[in-house]
């Protein structure tokens, strides 16, 4: 009989026990309901930034390009920005580095693209102390176009021709923008032309003119044409002349060289405009390198050279020299000679 009185004394106890489990975890729920408790995306700083990516399109050469990034502290306490990622060839530019709660901010950019057709792209970076995203990544890109073209883009000039056979240049505009001719600049002052820098078109033809004189001092070089274009402000045109005379070879290379024990090599001189030409001399700038033979060749002269090389001090390698021809009225003509000696010792007698 007793133990069937315990029965019902369990089960009150069990019952009275449930349900102040329930209350408690209906306590605990109203305290950790959304109306009390604050959105765990809103605790501390938090950056938005409106477009990450800034894509200037097409873009002419040596242009400077300007945009901004515009960003957000949407969080509900301050946000610091520790520092901007620079990348190469863009400048940024911040006014501070601490926002409240709501506050924006602009990162102004620059940046100035050359003068070559290319796909310019660059990443930048703003580092903050925003918990969840503290470091944002930007992109700036562009593609460079040319906005001006010329023809012919590169000169091949003769000194016995006349204006050494410089033919007329075509310049013009690419996206129908008129433009004036204000400047021209050429190496050695040795092309130039008229021009008249008040006048605007989409395209100009112009005749060169060029100092043979000054041109056979400057074989190589450019012309640079200066326009008002907003995205073409310079035309460079490369020029070659074809030289009065061609050593060759232009450089002698001595291997397994011996001290004092000469060695014979063929170097020949030619006039590129089929002149006739007397050679005046030679010599040597260290006194290794001497003419043993001359016999004229079609267009020029075939030279038998002989070098010594120098006494070789102990661990020297190498040596070297300039040997320089002279000819009659044609200025003076130069051959370098690299030698290396051999590693290995002569066997005495």
């Amino acid at each position: 009989m007793k133990r069937y009185y315990f029965i019902p004394v369990f089960t009150i106890i069990g019952f009275i026990l449930l349900l102040q489990t329930g209350c408690q975890q209906q306590a605990q729920e109203t305290e950790e309901s959304p109306a009390t408790v604050k959105d765990s995306n809103k605790l501390g700083p938090k950056i938005e930034v409106e477009n990450t990516v800034l894509d200037f399109g097409e873009v002419g050469f040596d242009v400077k390009s300007v945009g901004e990034f515009k960003f957000t502290n949407t969080g509900d306490a301050p946000l610091k920005i520790t520092k901007i990622q620079r990348c190469c060839g863009v400048l940024a530019k911040l006014d501070k580095m601490e926002f409240a709660p709501g506050e924006s901010g602009i990162i102004k950019t620059e940046w100035e693209s050359k003068a070559q057709p290319s796909l310019f792209m660059r990443q930048m970076g703003i580092l903050s102390n925003d918990p969840i995203n503290p470091d944002v990544k930007l992109t700036i890109k562009a593609k460079v176009v040319a906005k001006v073209a010329w023809e012919p883009e590169r000169l091949k000039l003769f000194l016995d021709e006349e204006n050494a056979s410089c033919p007329k240049l075509t310049i013009k505009s690419l996206d129908g923008r008129q433009f004036a001719i204000t400047g021209i600049k050429s190496t050695g002052d040795c092309i130039t032309s008229e021009f008249d820098p008040n006048k605007e078109a989409t395209q100009f033809e112009i005749e060169l003119k060029v100092d043979k004189e000054k041109l056979a001092k400057n074989l190589k070089g450019r012309i640079y044409l200066r326009l008002s274009h907003p995205e073409g402000k310079m035309a460079t045109i490369l020029f070659d002349v074809l030289p009065k005379f061609t050593v060759s070879p232009p450089l002698i290379i001595v291997f397994n060289a011996e001290p004092q024990k000469p060695i014979v090599r063929e170097v020949k001189i030619l006039n590129n405009y089929k002149e006739e030409f007397v050679i005046e001399s030679s010599s040597s700038k260290n006194n290794t390198i001497k003419i043993l033979n001359q016999k004229e060749i079609t267009n020029g002269y075939e030279l038998e050279v002989e070098i010594t090389p120098p006494p070789s001090a102990e661990g020297e390698l190498k040596f070297s020299d300039v040997f320089s021809v002279n000819i009659k009225d044609g200025g003076k003509l130069a051959v370098t000679c690299n030698g290396y000696y051999s590693r290995m010792k002569p066997k005495t007698k």
